[in-house]
This record gives C-alpha cells, sequence and structure tokens, in this order.
C-alpha cells in the first residue's frame, strides 16, 4: 500500500472542516421562565391592559398571592458557562422578575421590573420563623430512642 501524502492530507482536513461545522457555535445556556421579559413587559399598558392581555402575552404567572388574585409574578433567568478559569461553573447571564398588580376589576394598575441588579440593592428580613410540623410526637421520639439503643451498642 503507498501512502499518498495529498489524499490523506485532504481527508484529515476535511474532517477537521466537518468536525469544526458540526460544533455549535452558539454560547450554551440553560433558561428558567419566559425568554424576553423585558420586551414582553414593554406591550402591556397600565390602565389599560388586563388579565386577558397578560395571559395572551406572557402567560400563566409563575406565582400569585395567596389571599387575592391581584399580584403576578413572572421570572427570566438564564445560565451560561463560565470560562475555563472558571471551571465550566454557571454564571448568571439574566435574572429578571416582573411583578404585576391588578385591580378589583383585573386591570393593570402598576407593574415593576427588576434586573439582576436591581434585586442585588433589595433587602431581605434576616428573620425566621419556627416551623411546628418538623416536631415529632410522642410515638416518634419514642421509636427513635428504641432504635438508638438497639444499634448504638454496635
Amino acid at each position: 500500500m503507498i501512502f499518498n501524502f495529498k489524499y490523506h492530507v485532504k481527508k484529515i482536513l476535511f474532517f477537521t472542516f466537518f468536525i469544526l461545522l458540526g460544533c455549535q457555535l452558539q454560547e450554551p445556556a440553560k433558561n428558567h421562565g419566559i425568554l424576553f421579559l423585558d420586551n414582553r413587559s414593554d406591550k402591556l399598558t397600565i390602565n389599560k391592559s388586563n388579565k386577558n392581555d397578560v395571559l395572551n402575552i406572557l402567560g400563566h404567572p409563575h406565582a400569585k398571592t395567596f389571599d387575592e388574585d391581584d399580584v403576578w409574578i413572572y421570572i427570566e433567568r438564564t445560565l451560561s458557562k463560565g470560562k475555563y478559569h472558571n471551571l465550566g461553573r454557571h454564571k448568571l447571564k439574566t435574572n429578571n422578575t416582573l411583578i404585576l398588580y391588578f385591580d378589583k376589576y383585573g386591570v393593570l394598575k402598576t407593574k415593576n421590573f427588576y434586573d439582576k441588579n436591581d434585586i442585588n440593592k433589595i433587602k431581605f428580613s434576616e428573620k425566621t420563623t419556627v416551623n411546628d410540623l418538623r416536631r415529632r410526637s410522642f410515638v416518634e421520639n419514642f421509636l427513635q430512642s428504641v432504635k438508638n439503643k438497639m444499634y448504638g451498642k454496635k
């Protein structure tokens, strides 16, 4: 078998070119929520848009208030891969939140749009609540002590 240098170089270049074209040239991203939330929120007008308009433009909200259906919350979050020096950890690219307030007739009264920089400025309460559901009953405590006595001597 004769080694044809031009023939093999052409094959190698062809496969290299094929592999490079097959690779994805876009930045890999993980999206959560509604894409392009800022552009879609611009279509909503205060005192004109109602709940049906919002459902047509944005879809169903991610969260509603418990007591009344007058506050709707929409979220957009995009993560992308970091650079090689970050070892491929995810980097937060966009983190947008849209909060819509409706009146009792379902007309949009106010809308608040928060981006990644605005959310960092919000101060949260440091208070904690006590969860009474996590307390064990007498039977659970008794069975736990029996289990500890059985397996504790090994």
